[in-house]
Formats: C-alpha cells, sequence, structure tokens
C-alpha cells in the first residue's frame, strides 16, 4: 500500500434528511478505519433523526422513516461514533465541505466532545474535481473501472471513496499539477498531510466556507457584503454582525469557530483599553527631597491656663489713678432698697 499512514484514516459517509447542515439529521454513517499497518475496521449506524426523512431524500439514500423509526438517536450513538474515529484524520467524498461540518453539527447538538484540532483532512472529491472533474461514480469507473453497486449506501459509498484515493495516489504519482498562480508541484502523493493541504486550497475556518483565511493566515469573511473583509475588521466596523451571525440560521460549528474569533477581538480590544488608560495616568514626579526646608519646631512650650475667677478676660489692665472699692455701709444698702421696692 502506498499511502504510508502515521496514524489511522478514518473514511466516512453519512446520509441525511437532506443537505441543510444547521437544521438536517444523519441517517446512517459509516466509517471506514485504515490502519497504518493496512487493517481496517469496518462500523455501519443506522440512525433515527427525530424528524420525518422526506421523500426526495429517501428515493436517493433508500432509507424511509420506517426503517430507522426504532433505531437510536444520534445523542444516544454519538459517543461511540467519536470512540470509534478517536485520533484519526479523516477522509471522504465532498467532505470537507457537508460530511466533517455535518458530523460536527450532530456532535454540538448532542453535547459529544469531538475536536477537529489537529487532524488532517482528506477530500477525494477535491482530488478528483482538480484533476479530472467527475462526480464519484464516474470517479470509481474512472480510476477503479468498477460500478459501484448499492450505489447510495453509506458503507457502498465509503468503499468507493477508499479504493478511489489508493487508485489516485496510484494513478497521479510523480504526475505535476498547476495552480491559479502558475506554481507547478507533484500533489498527490502518499502522504496524508500532503493530501490534506491540497484537498483543502480554499482554507476554510468552519468546513462549512462561511468563513476562510487568507494568504496571511487570518480569518475572513467569505460571503453577503462583507465578503473577502478579515472578521476582526467586520467586529470593529459593525460589532452587531457578530450577533446577527449567533443567531441566524448558520451551522454551531461556524457559531463556536466565531466565538473563538470574537473572543480573542475582545481580548485584544481590553488589552488596548488598558494600555491606553495606563498612558493617559500621570507619573508622579521624582523629585529629590529637599535639603533647605525649614525644620518643624517642636519644642514644648508653657501652656497658660486662663484665670476664670477674673470678670474681664483679657483682665483688664489696672491703672494706678484707679480709687480703691469703698466698703459696703448702711446709705448704700437703703438707696438699693429704695430703688428696687415694689409700688
Amino acid at each position: 500500500m502506498k499511502l504510508k499512514l502515521k496514524r489511522p484514516l478514518a473514511f466516512f459517509d453519512l446520509e441525511t434528511t437532506g443537505t441543510n447542515i444547521g437544521a438536517d439529521r444523519i441517517v446512517e454513517i459509516s466509517v471506514i478505519k485504515l490502519h497504518p499497518d493496512g487493517r481496517e475496521e469496518v462500523q455501519t449506524y443506522r440512525v433515527n433523526p427525530g424528524i420525518p426523512i422526506p421523500l426526495e431524500s429517501s428515493l436517493v439514500h433508500g432509507i424511509y422513516d420506517d426503517h430507522i423509526k426504532d433505531e437510536q438517536q444520534f445523542k444516544a450513538l454519538g459517543q461511540s461514533i467519536a470512540d470509534f474515529i478517536g485520533d484519526s484524520d479523516l477522509a471522504g467524498y465532498n467532505s470537507n465541505k457537508f460530511d466533517i461540518p455535518m458530523l460536527m453539527e450532530e456532535f454540538l447538538r448532542a453535547g459529544i466532545d469531538f475536536s477537529l484540532d489537529n487532524r488532517h483532512f482528506v477530500d477525494v472529491q477535491n482530488i478528483f474535481h482538480q484533476m479530472e472533474q467527475r462526480t464519484l461514480k464516474a470517479a470509481y469507473q474512472f480510476y477503479c473501472d468498477k460500478k459501484i453497486e448499492n450505489a447510495h449506501s453509506a458503507e457502498a459509498d465509503t468503499r468507493a471513496t477508499m479504493e478511489v484515493l489508493l487508485a489516485q495516489i496510484e494513478r497521479y504519482e510523480n504526475m505535476q499539477w498547476e495552480d491559479k498562480k502558475g506554481n507547478i508541484t507533484t500533489p498527490v502523493v502518499g502522504d496524508v498531510e500532503a493530501l490534506h493541504q491540497f484537498t483543502n486550497l480554499s482554507k476554510p475556518v468552519d468546513f462549512a466556507g462561511r468563513m476562510v483565511y487568507n494568504e496571511q493566515g487570518e480569518e475572513t469573511i467569505n460571503f453577503g457584503k462583507h465578503k473577502g473583509k478579515r472578521v476582526e475588521d467586520v467586529l470593529n466596523a459593525e460589532p452587531s454582525y457578530y450577533s446577527w451571525m449567533m443567531q441566524g440560521d448558520f451551522p454551531l460549528y461556524t457559531k463556536r469557530k466565531l466565538e473563538e474569533i470574537h473572543a480573542r477581538w475582545n481580548a485584544k480590544k481590553a488589552a488596548e483599553r488598558h494600555a491606553k488608560a495606563a498612558a493617559a495616568q500621570p507619573k508622579p514626579a521624582e523629585q529629590a527631597p529637599r535639603t533647605d526646608a525649614p525644620k518643624a519646631d517642636y519644642t514644648k512650650k508653657d501652656f497658660h491656663k486662663p484665670d476664670h475667677t477674673r470678670t474681664q478676660y483679657p483682665p483688664k489692665p489696672f491703672k494706678k489713678n484707679d480709687e480703691p472699692a469703698k466698703p459696703v455701709n448702711d446709705d448704700m444698702l437703703q438707696q438699693l432698697a429704695l430703688k428696687f421696692k415694689k409700688g
């Protein structure tokens, strides 16, 4: 096998109630786990979506409401699926745009911790479209010279996807490819990291493609009136855009990535405000202590208590020519008695 693996590569395919990542549900998932030693493990799950399956979807994949009415819902199966995938890299057909975001939506809805960090993602359709531009059925016929038996069943499509990738590696060994900028490389090799780079040329932030990385590795809006603008620039110019997206009909994983960007942006703004406030704070003047300043006089002084026996304070100064007071006599008493005598 020319595909060299450093860890397992989990090929998977979903059958769903429809193509709306935010509203539709998984009805079947099949995972083929390819190990570095060539071993394969296969798990296929039928899932009760909890909502009716539209007839047009059932006509595509052949799964009707009666087929899944007694099956468990994703919330009950999700942890087993997450454990089976483990730390594997992920591969699928159109998986970057549909299967991975749909699977993440179900994990998030069920409250199951499944991280996409530090994984590689190989979208076999991207290799095919960039090299030959065909459908899975045509790809299987073209690369493997076979027809898919029981097409649109999850396991049949998953196995076809795995066989197509292995055939692509064989077919495009040492074949050069020119990108839109004229750079020539040999992209289809038996290395998952290199295939990850080749099949993720758009560099999506959230897999649904609502946000993508620019050439500087910065998150940018990829739709609507702000398409091409950095997310942080949009938050600066129109802070309400964050609330609009968080309340809108966007996939949960898109909202999670937006929350991470918003938290980072908030932290940066808070740091800027703190730095600005610190710069505006006046610095105390640094002066040497004065040596010529007058010293405080702490000498103890006598305290003079006022003489309360005196009728006047301060006391009236004594004059030498003042006559001494006359003693009280009978005439004085008689005059006072006459003065205050009642009528």
